[in-house]
């Protein structure tokens, strides 16, 4: 067994997936925990989804799957989403739900259309693309662990940093107003930070999954 063991944690597929798994699990649950109390557990699909159109751009801009690259492609359009959706609700008269289901199939559709055009380019290095739909653990190296790590670790930083405020964002939000908190800015910055997990797992798990990652471990330790 321990021979087993042992050839498990150094074996370099094996210990990256885990690697990354752990990172994803740990900044999943954390800021997953604010989007379940604030009944925003569907944000964080609809971000996902956002991420789309973000890597393909950026591979069409670079020419190269280099992945820093493709996850600040996927950040730049998450974010975007996440600003979009923020806007929608506070300056028309449509409901949360509502603008989270445009943001995410007009994000996703532009992603799809994107990632169709570039399949049929004739670029003899477009092929991969699309595991950021569905994710690809396995195909996780040693530096995209330790570009997760990296950004993993704002999310704990900010939340202990944060804690109270957000705390107050969640479960009163008037209150929170009322005391001189900036919560507008507060909710931009929640909001960021949960674009930051999503970017952290869309390689892993991909868009369709990383909702998952987000809500059920909140709505489990809920219970």
């Amino acid at each position: 067994m321990l021979d087993l063991l042992r050839d498990l944690f150094f074996d370099y597929t094996i210990r990256n997936v885990a690697l990354g798994a752990a990172i994803l699990g740990v900044v999943g649950g954390t800021l997953g925990s604010f989007a379940v109390l604030r009944r925003q557990g569907l944000f964080g699909d609809a971000l996902a989804h956002a991420t789309l159109p973000g890597v393909c751009v950026a591979y069409m801009v670079s020419e190269a799957k280099v992945p820093i690259v493709l996850l600040s492609g996927a950040a730049l359009s998450a974010g975007l989403g996440a600003l979009l959706i923020i806007t929608i609700v506070n300056q028309t008269r449509i409901k949360q739900d509502a603008a989270l289901g445009i943001v995410l199939s007009v994000f996703f559709g532009a992603g799809a259309v994107l990632i169709t055009y570039i399949a049929g380019s004739g670029s003899g290095n477009q092929s991969g693309l699309d595991r950021f739909i569905f994710g690809q653990a396995a195909t996780l190296v040693r530096e995209d662990v330790i570009t997760m790590a990296i950004l993993a670790a704002l999310a704990p930083f900010a939340v202990a940093l944060f804690f109270k405020e957000f705390n107050l964002l969640c479960f009163d939000p008037a209150f929170a107003a009322s005391l001189g908190y900036p919560v507008g800015k507060l909710n931009v910055l929640l909001t960021m930070l949960i674009v930051v997990a999503v970017v952290i797992g869309i390689q892993a798990v991909g868009v369709i999954l990383m909702a998952a990652m987000l809500i059920i471990p909140a709505a489990a330790a809920r219970q």
